[in-house]
Order: structure tokens, then C-alpha cells, then sequence
């Protein structure tokens, strides 16, 4: 496994994990309702309903990547943003990802859709010392048109989030952490992607990354 190496936003130290566990939840919108709404959604295109509220998928590590660029294997797969919690020697950081998923195997097993895409994320983080989650405004862009914009606030907090998935607290860990519904509603199997999370006053976090 490749370790991750981060920077830390403002101070320049470095922050590696390189025996993680990596996670993505799903699900993760604080309107229990608009939530519901989009699973019925997804099962009337063909895709399986999660066992639980916000569902977790467990995958192999491996498939988190800072690179700029990854490849996939199908023709209808697609990115969005996240933000991502780190955890490493116990302390919590913040960065940006997508959880990149074939949407064709997205039919028949959502886990199976996100284990056959690789996971990018960024390299700048900051450490997570109880922001103001609300006011960070995620954005990303496919092949130049903006795709997802809106603040956190649509989100569960992501600390509550991780305090849903329990398990060891000693482990070092990479958990994507939900993200906005698209501005127009369709999957876009792009080229070309850009995300960020904008924290209010300052740094932006971003990460952009090609698919071939």
C-alpha cells in the first residue's frame, strides 16, 4: 500500500498514514426526509436501498489515491465532493475527495460500484478543532461546469458521522463523509474534475484529477 502524505495548511507540516483503514459513508444528508426521497430515488433507477441510515462501506485501502489523474475500468463512472476526515496518531484532519463510483454496477451493489474506482483526495489538510462545519461551502466541477455547490450544513456534521461508525479509536483512518446532491440531478461521466471545500476565512481545500 502507498502511504498518504498530507501537508498541514498553514504550517507546513507533514502528516502520513500508510496502515489505514478506509471508509466511505453514504447517506450522510441531515435531512432525514430529502434522504429517504433520494434512495427512492436511486431504487427506481435500479439501485439497492442501503441496510442502514448513513450506510457504510468498508474498502481496501489501496483505492485512496492523491494522484492526478486515475483510471476506471467502465464507461459510466463519475466523482463528486467530500469532505474527508484523517485520522492519523489519533489526531483528526480535514481534506477534500471524491468518491469516484461506477454507476452501472451501482445497480446490482453500491459497495461493489465503489470498490472498482479508485478514491482521490487531496494533499492539504487542516486539523479539525471544532470548525464552523456549517459555513464551509464544498464545490466541484465536471469537464468545467460547475456540478455541486452549496455549504456543509446540507451534511451531518462529519465527527458525528465517525462517532456513528465506532470502532477503534487507535486505528489511523480515511472516511469520506457524504456529499451534496448535483445541481441539475444526473450522473455526469466526465473527463476532468475539480473539488474544494472553502472554509470561511481562509485556506481552501482542493484537489482536481482526471479519469481515463
Amino acid at each position: 500500500m502507498t502511504a498518504l502524505t498530507f501537508t498541514v495548511a498553514g504550517t507546513g507540516e507533514t502528516v502520513a498514514v500508510a496502515d489505514f483503514d478506509l471508509v466511505v459513508a453514504g447517506y450522510t444528508g441531515r435531512d432525514e426526509a430529502a434522504v429517504k426521497h433520494h434512495i427512492d430515488e436511486l431504487a427506481a433507477i435500479g439501485v439497492p436501498p442501503p441496510d442502514s441510515v448513513p450506510a457504510f462501506y468498508e474498502l481496501d485501502a489501496a483505492l485512496a489515491t492523491q494522484a492526478a489523474a486515475i483510471s476506471v475500468d467502465g464507461t459510466n463512472t463519475s466523482g463528486e465532493v467530500e469532505p474527508v476526515l484523517v485520522r492519523a496518531g489519533g489526531k483528526l484532519y480535514l481534506t477534500v475527495g471524491s468518491d469516484h463510483t461506477d454507476r452501472d454496477i451501482e445497480t446490482s451493489s453500491v459497495k461493489d460500484s465503489k470498490a472498482a474506482c479508485p478514491k482521490p483526495l487531496g494533499t492539504t489538510v487542516i486539523p479539525v478543532d471544532n470548525p464552523d462545519w456549517d459555513a464551509i461551502v464544498a464545490e466541484s466541477t465536471v469537464d468545467g461546469v460547475r456540478y455541486q455547490h452549496g455549504p456543509l450544513s446540507a451534511l451531518r456534521i462529519p465527527t458525528d458521522v465517525l462517532a456513528l461508525l465506532g470502532g477503534s479509536a487507535e486505528r489511523d483512518l480515511v472516511m469520506f463523509c457524504g456529499t451534496l446532491t448535483l445541481l441539475d440531478g444526473k450522473f455526469v461521466p466526465g473527463k476532468a474534475w475539480t473539488l474544494s471545500l472553502a472554509l470561511p476565512g481562509g485556506p481552501e481545500l482542493t484537489h482536481a484529477y482526471s479519469v481515463s
